[in-house]
């Protein structure tokens, strides 16, 4: 497979996974505001403060915009085609390397991205906080589960599906500890102890955020506390949004492509993976409290970070080739001959 190809399906798959997780983080985190307005006490910027944190583009949004609300988070994370984290930039994105390849994905594939691309840059920050809001991120998710889905049945299962499921599960796992980490950067209203109704409904956010929570209370009986929502999204090996099981993923995969076997590795990316899943695997949630949950999933995402850049190394750089030399050894191998 050509590393522009393989490059291509890899942020193809990155990009949707990202604008799906916008979409959740903004749609739930609007409606938890919505519910809880009186104990905002009038005062909801340190709320969208937490939210914009936890995307890594504080910088990049205090550039644009003069104050932290609702409406300008909105704008920020959805239609801001200066933030490449924005709904539409992902799209866009999406849309573009879908474009590049288009010979070599299938055409219900093409079709559910170029659906999704007019259905983003059609919309507005006012519009959809006129209307229904929930129903334009439930469209955004509803369009990337259909292209997940449209993937697994209408594409080969080969070397190009395995880069998109890297990409896909990297991405994920990255998004998941941004959102845990929502709550570090949350400050809580006047009033709200740790472990009350505003500091109980910001970790049903989280949950809701990944779409966790059903599957957290078939594993946890009692209460919601930090320790077992943070438990639940960073080291669950069943649930498919948590961090340890979207980086075996990554790990079988980059596995499946050169065929090495469990517990040896070909390349950097094979080893970074493989030992990311194993520290995870093997590490508790007393652990990581005790490092700091917030200082673990910067570390988190440094080591996602590493894990991405030896990938585009290992299979999308192109190497340099200095033509001289290589007119030279032509030359003199000519000679020989």
């Amino acid at each position: 497979m050509l590393s522009r190809v393989a490059e291509s399906l890899y942020w193809m798959s990155r990009y949707i996974e990202r604008a799906e997780n916008t979409a959740r983080l903004l749609d739930v985190n609007l409606q938890i505001l919505i519910d809880f307005t009186g104990f905002m006490e009038g005062d909801e910027s340190g709320f969208w403060e937490a939210v914009v944190s936890s995307t890594g583009e504080e910088e990049r949004f205090r550039e644009g915009y003069d104050e932290i609300t609702g409406d300008t988070v909105t704008e920020f994370l959805t239609f801001d085609r200066d933030n490449p984290g924005s709904i539409l930039s992902s799209v866009y994105a999406a849309r573009e390397n879908a474009r590049m390849i288009r010979d070599q994905i299938s055409f219900e594939m093409w079709e559910c991205i170029n659906e999704l691309y007019h259905f983003v840059k059609d919309g507005s920050t006012d519009e959809i906080l006129r209307t229904d809001v929930s129903e334009f991120f439930d469209h955004v998710k509803a369009f990337s589960h259909r292209f997940q889905g449209l993937t697994g049945s209408t594409y080969m299962q080969g070397d190009g599906f395995k880069f998109m499921e890297i990409g896909k599960h990297i991405e994920r796992a990255d998004q998941t500890s941004r959102i845990i980490d929502i709550k570090y950067f949350m400050v809580l209203p006047k009033g709200a102890d740790v472990g009350g109704t505003v500091d109980v409904a910001g970790w049903m956010a989280v949950l809701r955020s990944c779409s966790a929570l059903d599957a957290f209370h078939s594993r946890y009986l009692d209460e919601i506390y930090s320790w077992n929502v943070a438990e639940f999204l960073l080291l669950n090996r069943r649930f498919p949004r948590s961090v340890v099981f979207s980086v075996r993923q990554v790990d079988e995969n980059l596995r499946a492509l050169s065929g090495t076997p469990q517990g040896l590795f070909t390349n950097e990316p094979e080893k970074l993976a493989g030992r990311l899943h194993g520290e995870l695997t093997y590490s508790t949630i007393a652990e990581i409290f005790e490092s700091g949950l917030h200082e673990y999933i910067d570390l988190l995402q440094q080591r996602l970070i590493a894990l991405h850049t030896s990938i585009a190394d290992e299979f999308f750089a192109i190497p340099f080739v200095d033509i001289e030399a290589e007119i030279q050894h032509q030359r003199a191998w000519s000679g020989q001959g």
